[in-house]
């Protein structure tokens, strides 16, 4: 008898034997990549080995109405569609197989713990071995009765040559080699919980590479196309013609200014870097020091020698994104390309501009160069499913770029810096964390929890505190004062340096406060001259002020924009005087990197001059509970009393993180909230020992532990961005025409119309929390696209074309914004 894996909806059928082979060379690849590709394999030839049941076999042929079948073995397929286990009897199979050929194997147990949990999880996501409760999820699993998972029955539908491939696979060098590997994993001089964490991790590596290697021979069986894009890309890519693209490009560029010949030296550096071996560096630069194009050459120059597969590029916002990946573009992709180089994958991305071969791309990451938000990568490390799990195996031989790497989450640190270690000490892979304001990740208030260990040498420049001397491009005035600046005297202070300076930029924490000085100077200026920015704004929207405030900032024409944060990190933009609301420092050191960027500014002879930057603190700025604004501005008014000349030096950003990572040492394991939860928990202690469920013992001497992480708890209260929030789409331009559209559409005959236009929906749309959601839904000023599809839009009269969503009479408060 054939037994079949899957059917194309032509009527092809793939054999059960071809595809877990095929899965299991694919996985075998990927796990290679730790030394662990026996383990792959085997994973690949065991995940499907349920399929072999009779019950799966009539569901399949009864799910394809084209093939020949016994209709006394025809089944309800709609009925029966994820109701047939297929999945336990791979992880019954190889959990007996080395318990009872290996019992006096002291660390067996660890290792068929790592296999099975990978097998039984590849549909859903990671299980648990314990749950929150304390029941032992995976036990239970192992316990499935037979009539369930069709274990005895497959074990004979498979035949021999398949048992014993298995059985002699399974055997006294495969286990050794994998305990060898797993102990280098968990070093004797770790602290318990982040060794337990990196066996956790290797765990869901291992599950990556079954995930998507499973992943990619079901489509490229069902599309054929796709297997030849990636043989075809495999064969043809290189290296040296990424490199030699860069540096034609590099050679075009002016260098005849001396802050360009700073942006080439800094370039340099990071070039003579590239010959260093994988691990874990910095690049400390100025706000305009060229990174993008510096980490590039470092990057590509480092993939080559050290023969690494990609470089991936993780970015806190798509505004940069959209941003630095246009640059790498332009300078590494060619007409006649047979393949693309460069790849995005963000939420921004317009449908119409995406083909089949990027949406495939997007799925895993297989890309020379990818360009991804910071929420994309942390979903992928901890968050549950297996979409994102898919991609871990990717950042393996690879060269990781964090950009503006002191907007991690406070919260997701420790978890952070234990996934990077894991990569840069057992991955062969190279992180590279980049910013003006580099954060201590590396001296953390609990570093038995995990921090950062860099490699030696890890500054790819040669001397970050005489560089920042050199780039200083401003001058910055603590204008703070108690009780505070009045509304009345911050127009004053703005208007004036707008006057004296022509273009001016102010800072705000808070959507309200920015709406409101929008209002009030708008009263004094001609309406063409002042812009508004925030998320209150749709994402298309705020890209078309920027192209206007760009246009006309070099074209010299007077500008006033007042924005909330979102224009600090990373935004290519440059006026001569900054007014910032008293913040983080290192948010201050982002706003006076939009200050005379490129040090246009000039004195009446002609010489270079400074921009100005001024801090002021505001008497009634309501923050609710934006503890990370609250705890950052009393930071930075303890080193404003310290009195160092140079408020942007290395030296006193150094001694505000000191500060502000010293009152945030309780937040950074991502602590629980639920209040039936033990108060000291946290995602750390879930994905390490698991304290609050099973008290640790120590194993053996020489042994690896038992392992007993709540992987599914973990990715089910994990979230890169707690904000529980509503999008809703806005009628800016093309927003209207996608809302008439929806609610027209039948959702039930046009779907895939549907799916189109929510996609393109999403430059369009605002999120707004819950609130506030509510307070406008009561209004009528929120409606429902259709009913109960909870597809939300804003009606017309409450977006203005000056500073979007808008409630008539300011009557809502716009609260917990920023």
């Amino acid at each position: 008898m054939d037994y079949i894996a899957h059917i194309r909806a032509t009527g092809e059928r793939q054999l059960l034997q071809t595809h877990l082979s095929e899965v299991g060379e694919l996985a075998a690849s990927f796990a290679e990549k730790v030394g662990l590709a026996e383990a792959g394999r085997l994973l690949g030839l065991l995940h499907d080995f349920g399929k072999y049941s009779n019950s799966f076999q009539a569901y399949i042929k009864s799910a394809n109405a084209d093939l020949d079948r016994d209709d006394a073995d025809f089944v309800d397929p709609v009925a029966m569609k994820g109701k047939i286990d297929h999945s336990t009897a791979g992880t019954q199979f190889i959990w007996k197989l080395l318990l009872e050929r290996y019992p006096a194997v002291g660390n067996v147990h660890c290792v068929a713990q790592i296999l099975a949990i990978c097998i039984a999880s590849h549909h859903g996501g990671l299980i648990n071995f314990l749950d929150q409760s304390g029941d032992n999820r995976f036990n239970i699993r192992l316990a499935k009765a037979d009539d369930l998972t069709h274990y005895t029955e497959c074990l004979e539908n498979c035949g021999e040559v398949f048992r014993e491939g298995i059985q002699s696979q399974v055997n006294n060098e495969f286990l050794r080699s994998f305990i060898v590997v797993l102990k280098s994993m968990y070093p004797a001089d770790a602290k318990q919980t982040i060794a337990f964490f990196y066996l956790g991790f290797c765990t869901r590596f291992l599950f990556s590479c079954l995930v998507d290697a499973d992943r990619i021979n079901s489509i490229e069986f069902d599309n054929p196309k796709a297997k030849a894009l990636r043989l075809k890309r495999k064969k043809q890519f290189s290296w040296d013609t990424a490199i030699e693209r860069l540096e034609a490009y590099l050679s075009t560029l002016d260098t005849n200014k001396s802050i360009n010949r700073l942006r080439a030296q800094i370039s340099l550096d990071c070039l003579n870097k590239a010959a260093s071996p994988t691990g874990l560096f910095k690049l400390s630069v100025p706000t305009g020091g060229g990174k993008t194009l510096a980490s590039l050459r470092f990057a590509l120059q480092h993939a080559k020698l050290n023969k690494l597969d990609r470089v991936i590029y993780i970015i806190p916002y798509t505004s940069i994104i959209e941003q630095n990946a246009h640059v790498a573009r332009e300078v590494l992709e060619h007409a006649g390309d047979e393949f693309s180089w460069v790849l995005e994958h963000h939420s921004n991305l317009e449908p119409e501009l995406q083909t089949w071969e990027s949406k495939l791309l997007s799925q895993n990451w297989d890309a020379p160069v990818v360009f991804t938000t910071m929420v994309q990568f942390l979903e992928a490390l901890f968050g549950g499913g297996t979409r994102g799990a898919r991609r871990i195996h990717q950042l393996a031989r690879s060269v990781l770029i964090f950009d503006e790497i002191q907007t991690l989450p406070v919260r997701c640190m420790h978890l952070f810096c234990n996934a990077i270690n894991f990569l840069t000490q057992s991955a062969n892979t190279t992180a590279v964390m980049c910013t003006a304001t580099q954060p201590l990740l590396d001296r953390l208030s609990k570093p038995e929890l995990g921090q950062l260990e860099f490699s030696s040498g890890a500054e790819l420049v040669e001397d970050p505190t005489a560089l920042f001397a050199s780039l200083n491009r401003v001058s910055v005035e603590d204008l703070c004062k108690q009780p505070g600046w009045t509304e009345s005297e911050i127009v004053e202070l703005v208007l004036d340096t707008y006057k004296k300076n022509k273009t001016c930029l102010v800072i705000v924490n808070t959507k309200a406060w920015a709406k409101r000085l929008f209002e009030r100077c708008g009263e004094f200026l001609p309406a063409d001259n002042i812009y508004h920015l925030s998320t209150n704004l749709c994402a298309a929207h705020r890209e078309d002020i920027f192209k206007e405030v760009r246009m006309r900032l070099e074209a010299k024409r007077p500008t006033l924009c007042i924005s909330t944060q979102l224009i600090e990190a990373g935004v290519d933009i440059s006026f001569a005087s900054v007014v910032r609301f008293l913040a983080g420092l290192d948010s201050i050191a982002q706003a006076a990197g939009r200050c005379n960027r490129n040090r246009e500014l000039e004195d009446e002879s002609g010489n270079a001059a400074l921009g100005h930057v001024y801090i002021v603190s505001p008497e009634d700025e309501n923050l609710g509970s934006l503890v990370d604004i609250q705890l950052g501005q009393a930071a930075t008014r303890r080193v404003l009393g310290e009195g160092f000349s140079n408020l942007l030096s290395p030296e006193a950003i150094e001694r505000y993180f000191f500060y502000y990572f010293s009152d945030r040492k309780d937040d950074m394991a991502y602590q629980l909230q639920e209040k039936s939860l033990d108060k000291s928990e946290n995602i750390v202690r879930l994905l390490s020992t698991n304290h609050a469920n099973m008290a640790y013992k120590q194993p053996p001497a020489k042994h690896l532990p038992q392992l007993q992480q709540s992987f599914a708890d973990a990715a089910k209260h994990f979230k890169a961005i707690d904000a529980p929030t509503v999008g809703i789409i806005t009628p800016y331009g093309e927003g209207q025409e996608i809302i008439n559209e929806l609610c027209g559409l039948d959702r039930y005959t046009e779907r895939d119309r549907m799916r189109e236009l929510l996609a393109r929906a999403q430059k369009f749309s605002i999120n707004i929390y819950e609130n506030l959601f509510n307070e406008l839904r009561s209004l009528e000023a929120i409606l429902e696209a259709q009913h109960g599809l909870e597809i939300y839009y804003l009606k017309q009269e409450y977006y203005l074309n000056e500073s979007g969503l808008s409630v008539e009479g300011g009557a809502l408060p716009f609260l917990f914004d920023c």
